[in-house]
């Protein structure tokens, strides 16, 4: 008897004890009773920061059936496919315990939401209909500081839609000061694409400057859709190249219209289409449909002087290896306008909002300008700087340096070892001008 006795009163204790964890329970109002509103309360008074999807969620295997919209009061919409995976990112300055959960609502019926962090997933249901409640989820360790990836994928659902979701919710220690995510509403367009980065070249002064000089290396695998390297930058426009979509590829020209007045035609190359462009300012482009390849080194050449006439021509020329010969791009005349070479810079970007998780990094080198009297002068010598998706801590994954012998830009992907801006950078010169005829360059 005495024996049955304590086995009796140890099964009592344990489930006493039991009884009484906090288990921080993923689904919001899990049991009954006083003890169960405590810890659902407990658990969600954890969860002190909003991470808006709008702003840093991205659709991420191409599936349909799930739209993430540029707004903090929106986020992540029209979610009927359970097959779609959404991330959210944000970057964290701490180590510890970092709480996790989400805030949204379904409009009947009942989903189960998985959040995965680090391996870690936790099985969330939502009920109800609107407004947007928060449910916890759970709890993981952070033992380095940096990007955290969240990780969200319909369950299962009782209705069309799975839920709306607006924010990624989390606290803990790992949340606390130095938290980086996109916060500013208005600009979460911009945030998506990611921070753009570029690199302002030194020529020496006391020259003019009528022609530049530049050559550009895009590394295998880092030409994800949706980026521009932009390899000859000047005071009234740009030359380079960009991945448009999975089968095209364009090599573009673009000069903008001044203050006053509208900038021209005045030819072009074979295969060579013109056009305007709007947006980002106003101006005239011109592009080539042409397949380039990561890993081929690629040649850019512009020409800009004034035509004594009060206006400025801008000329051209793109080399490809496997082509073997320069092609002419285009010619373009901006009236009101007396200037050469003005500003020469490089830049790399992502002109797609849905890619923006994509990294993407480019090698530009052997930068030259040749002066109205005929002399080619190196440039060894750049500054580094970003836009202000980078410059207001919205985004932290960008860089640029030198590597080989050559600068490099890097953006997206959301690394961690970013570099900051207007950092200078030199290069080794190599002193060796471009090899490049200038009299016998094609002009159609």
């Amino acid at each position: 008897m005495k024996a049955t006795y304590k086995i009796i009163v140890l099964l009592c204790a344990c489930y006493t004890l039991l009884s009484s964890c906090d288990k921080r329970s993923g689904i919001q109002e899990k049991g009954d009773g006083a003890n169960a509103g405590a810890i659902t309360a407990r658990a969600l008074s954890d969860l002190t920061v909003a991470i808006p999807m709008g702003g840093n969620s991205f659709v991420m295997n191409d599936a349909t059936g799930a739209t993430i919209y540029d707004d903090s009061n929106f986020g992540l919409r029209n979610w009927t496919n359970l097959s779609a995976v959404t991330s959210t990112y944000f970057k964290v300055a701490n180590t510890g315990t970092l709480y996790l959960g989400i805030k949204g609502y379904v409009t009947t019926g009942t989903s189960v939401v998985r959040l995965t962090v680090n391996g870690q997933s936790f099985d969330v249901t939502m009920t109800g209909g609107a407004p947007a409640k928060t449910y916890y989820a759970g709890s993981v360790n952070i033992s380095t500081p940096g990007y955290v990836k969240v990780d969200l994928k319909g369950i299962s659902k009782t209705s069309t839609y799975i839920g709306n979701m607006t924010d990624i919710m989390i606290g803990g220690p790992a949340a606390g000061t130095g938290l980086i995510y996109a916060s500013d509403a208005n600009n979460f367009y911009w945030s998506r694409r990611g921070p753009s980065v570029h690199l302002n070249h030194t020529l020496t002064s006391g020259n003019t400057y009528e022609w530049m000089y530049n050559e550009v290396t895009v590394p295998s695998g880092q030409d994800a859709i949706g980026s521009y390297y932009m390899v000859n930058g000047f005071g009234q426009g740009y030359f380079g190249f960009q991945v448009n979509s999975a089968t095209k590829r364009q090599v573009l020209f673009s000069v903008w219209d001044p203050s006053s007045g509208s900038t021209t035609l005045v030819s072009k190359g074979d295969d060579v289409v013109d056009g305007s462009f709007g947006g980002e300012g106003t101006g005239g482009k011109s592009y080539l449909l042409f397949d380039w390849v990561a890993g081929n080194t690629y040649k850019f050449l512009t020409r800009i002087r004034p035509d004594g006439a009060g206006n400025t021509l801008y000329s051209s020329w793109f080399y490809a290896p496997e082509v073997g010969a320069w092609k002419y791009i285009a010619t373009f005349n901006r009236p009101n306008t007396n200037t050469y070479v003005s500003s020469p810079y490089s830049f790399l970007e992502n002109f797609i909002n849905t890619n923006g998780y994509m990294g993407r990094k480019a090698y530009y080198s052997n930068f030259w300008g040749r002066t109205t009297g005929g002399t080619w002068i190196e440039s060894t010598s750049t500054t580094f700087t970003v836009d202000g998706s980078g410059s207001n801590n919205q985004r932290k994954d960008y860089k640029g340096g030198v590597e080989n012998g050559k600068f490099f830009l890097q953006n997206g992907g959301f690394f961690n070892d970013f570099v900051q801006q207007n950092t200078t950078f030199t290069r080794p010169a190599t002193g060796t001008p471009p090899s490049v005829n200038l009299n016998t360059l094609p002009t159609h």
